[in-house]
C-alpha cells in the first residue's frame, strides 16, 4: 500500500509538491532557528565562562556580595592551601586562581609628562605557570594584535582599542595608579608587551592582563586572590554535576559565620546565565509549537483545496466499494509520506543554512560598541545533533494534523448521491 502512495505522490506532482515546499520551509526555518539560538547562547555562556564565571567559581561571601564593585580588600586569603584542597577533592576540575581590579593608567611622554591617562579594568591569570592553561583558555595567541605575549615579570598585555585611544605602542612603560588591599597607595611602571582583541566590547575597552604575580606585589596581596575558578577537564558546562560540586563545598562551611569565608557559585548562579539557560529552552520548545501551529493551519487550507479537485476521485473509489475509514487512513498515511519528504529536504537546508553561519557568523560588533554584557561580538549558529530529528516534529505533525482536519469532509459524502455526482 504505501509504496502504491508513494507512486501516487510523486507522479501526481498536483497534489504533493505545495505540501511538501509548505512543510520543507518550515522545516528549514525549526531548524535553523533551533541552531542558531543554541549558539548563540552557548557562545555567550562559553564567554561568561572563559572571562568571568568559570563553570564554578569560588569567593569570599564578603566579596560576593559587592562582587560588582570589586573590592580587593574582601579578598580570599590562602588561597594556595585553598586550591590544593579543592584539587585532592574534585580531581576532576582544574582549580584556577584569578584577581580582578581597577585602576588608573598613565601614559608618560619622552619628558615624563603625562600624555594620557584612562581607567584600567586588570586581570591578572597565570601567564607563566606550566600547569595552567590560561593562556590557551583565554585564546590569548589568536587575539594578539600586536607583540607577544609577556615572557617575563613586568610585562603586560593591554586591550588594542585602549591602547589606541591612550596611543601606546609596544615597548611602552605604563603607570599604574590605584591601591592595595589595605588602602594604601600604590604604583608600578609595566612594559606592554603586545596588544589584544577578544571580540568582547566589554572588556576591549579597558582591558589589561597581567601575571598574578604581579599582581599579588601590586597589590599588597600575598598568597590571596579575589576568586578561585573551576572548569570541567571536558571543557562543556555540566549543570548538575556543577550544582552537586557547588551544594556539597557550602555544606562543608555552613557551620562558620566568618564573612571571609569562601563560597562556591555555579554558573547558573552568576550574571543571570541560569534564566538565560532556561530561556533558550523555552524558546527551541515555543518554535516548534508555533510552527507546527502555523503549518497546520496552512495545510488545512491547502488539504482542503486538494480535497476539492479530489472530489470525483474519492467518490470514485467509494462507488467501488472502498469503505471511508479506508480512504481517510490512506490518505493520513500520504500525509505521512509527504511530511516526511518535506522534512527530509527542510532538514538538509536548515543544516546547510547553519553551517554557513558557523562558519561566517552575523557581526555585531557596531551594535555592542556600549554593552558591558559579556557577549561576543560575531554571532554565530552551532549544529547540535537535535537539529537531525526536531524538524520532523513540526513537518509530520502539522502535515498529518492537516490532512486529519481536511479529510473529515470525507466522512461527509453521501454514497446516494455518488452517481448524481459523477454524471455531472
Amino acid at each position: 500500500m504505501i509504496q502504491f502512495i508513494l507512486k501516487g505522490i510523486i507522479r501526481d506532482k498536483n497534489r504533493s509538491l505545495l505540501p511538501i515546499i509548505i512543510v520543507a520551509l518550515g522545516v528549514t526555518l525549526t531548524v535553523f532557528l533551533s541552531g542558531y539560538l543554541a549558539g548563540v547562547f552557548q557562545d555567550i555562556i562559553h564567554q561568561n565562562a572563559r572571562f568571568e564565571t568559570g563553570h564554578v567559581k569560588i569567593m569570599s561571601r564578603a566579596y560576593a556580595e559587592n562582587n560588582e564593585q570589586m573590592p580587593i580588600d574582601l579578598a580570599l586569603l590562602d588561597v594556595e592551601e585553598l586550591q590544593e584542597s579543592l584539587k585532592n577533592s574534585y580531581p576532576e576540575v582544574e582549580w584556577v586562581k584569578r584577581i580582578r581590579f581597577g585602576g588608573l593608567l598613565d601614559i608618560a611622554d619622552e619628558k615624563g609628562n603625562t600624555k594620557g591617562q584612562g581607567p584600567a579594568s586588570v586581570m591578572a591569570i597565570s601567564l607563566f605557570s606550566k600547569d595552567s592553561h590560561e593562556v590557551e583558555r583565554l585564546n590569548i595567541e589568536n587575539a594578539l594584535v600586536k607583540g607577544s605575549i609577556p615572557s617575563q615579570n613586568g610585562e603586560v598585555l593591554i586591550a588594542h582599542d585602549f591602547s589606541e585611544k591612550l596611543n601606546v605602542e609596544i615597548g611602552d612603560e605604563i603607570t599604574y595608579v590605584g591601591s592595595t588591599m589595605y588602602g594604601s597607595m600604590s604604583f608600578q611602571n609595566f612594559i606592554v608587551s603586545g596588544t589584544v582583541h577578544f571580540g568582547t566590547a566589554g572588556f576591549d575597552r579597558g582591558a589589561v592582563v597581567m601575571d598574578i604575580v604581579d599582581a599579588q606585589t601590586l597589590l599588597d596581596m600575598e598568597n590571596g586572590a579575589t576568586e578561585i575558578l573551576g572548569y570541567f577537564e571536558t571543557g562543556q558546562y555540566d549543570s548538575e554535576k556543577a550544582t552537586k560540586i557547588s551544594a556539597a563545598f557550602n555544606q562543608s562551611y555552613a557551620s562558620t559565620d566568618d564573612e571571609f569565608a569562601p563560597k562556591m557559585f555555579s554558573l547558573e548562579q552568576q550574571n543571570n546565565l541560569g534564566d538565560m539557560l532556561a530561556y533558550s529552552n523555552y524558546m527551541s520548545q515555543i518554535i516548534v509549537i508555533v510552527l507546527i501551529f502555523a503549518m497546520s493551519v496552512v495545510l488545512w487550507n491547502t488539504g482542503l483545496l486538494g480535497g476539492l479537485r479530489r472530489y470525483k476521485e474519492y467518490g470514485i473509489r467509494l462507488a467501488l466499494g472502498e469503505s471511508k475509514g479506508s480512504i481517510y487512513r490512506k490518505s493520513i498515511v500520504e500525509a505521512i509520506l509527504i511530511g516526511a519528504m518535506g522534512s527530509i529536504l527542510g532538514t538538509i537546508l536548515g543544516l546547510l543554512a547553519t553551517y554557513y553561519m558557523q562558519e561566517v557568523g552575523l557581526d555585531i560588533s557596531e551594535m555592542i560598541t556600549q554593552s558591558s554584557m559579556l557577549m561576543p561580538s560575531t554571532l554565530r549558529a552551532k549544529m547540535i545533533p537535535s537539529q537531525f530529528y526536531i524538524g520532523f516534529i513540526p513537518g509530520v505533525c502539522a502535515m498529518v494534523l492537516g490532512n486529519m482536519l481536511s479529510g473529515l469532509g470525507i466522512y461527509k459524502r453521501q454514497t446516494a448521491n455518488l452517481f448524481k455526482e459523477l454524471e455531472v
